[in-house]
């Protein structure tokens, strides 16, 4: 039998808590290990719990869901963090991913897909709403291009099949996708999302957009 996921609920609304909580709870493979109201609580909760999955609400009294991140993920650095709010604010989204989270769903989003986006970030996967990812790719599009060669600082080149991917998982999508796209196996995107991700020193695909945008990649 597979071993459950343990979810920590991060929010300052109980409602919202709770409403998670029950969700959840309906998987058989999720089970929520705690809950916290503030990120200061987020903090302490997950030194105590070691959570899987974090579910971290971003506008809280006092530090925020980014901070808390952030502070997650400076202490923990395999720490699996999605932030789930109501805002889609590009400086939310941006910090955010910044921080560290490796997803960044909307409270609107169905049951189903949240607990599919925690399994998918419990894999090793990064899940953006899809909303959300228009932004990162139009910001990436609107920024200049950085004042020095692409790939400058990596003691290992990409290959261009590798740049290719890269810019695709920076576009949100899945192996699956990015295999239908480019005619390849799913193993074989796997495999080079891996390669990618060793080549420029980065642990998830949220980050590895971040990086490829600073080596002037994307």
């Amino acid at each position: 039998m597979t071993a459950s996921i343990r979810v920590l609920v991060v929010d300052d609304q109980r409602l919202m808590r709770d409403g998670l909580r029950t969700l959840l709870e309906l998987e058989d493979d999720l089970v929520v290990v705690g809950e916290a109201s503030s990120g200061e609580a987020a903090v302490s909760a997950f030194a105590e719990l070691q959570p899987d999955v974090v579910l971290m609400d971003v506008r809280m009294p006092g530090v925020d869901g980014v901070e808390a991140t952030r502070r997650i993920r400076t202490n923990w650095p395999d720490a699996r963090i999605i932030i789930l709010t109501t805002f889609d604010d590009d400086e939310y989204v941006f910090e955010g991913l910044r921080a560290g989270a490796q997803g960044y769903l909307l409270k609107a989003i169905a049951g189903a897909e949240l607990a599919r986006a925690i399994r998918t970030v419990m894999a090793g996967g990064a899940l953006i709403d899809p909303a959300v990812t228009r932004k990162v790719v139009a910001e990436f599009a609107r920024l200049a291009p950085p004042a020095r060669a692409p790939d400058a600082g990596l003691a290992e080149p990409l290959a261009e099949r590798e740049i290719d991917i890269l810019r695709l998982v920076a576009q949100g999508l899945s192996n699956r996708e990015i295999a239908q796209r480019l005619f390849l196996a799913e193993g074989t995107v796997k495999n080079y999302v891996t390669a990618i991700l060793q080549k420029i020193g980065v642990r998830d695909r949220t980050q590895a957009a971040l990086r490829g945008r600073e080596l002037g990649l994307l």
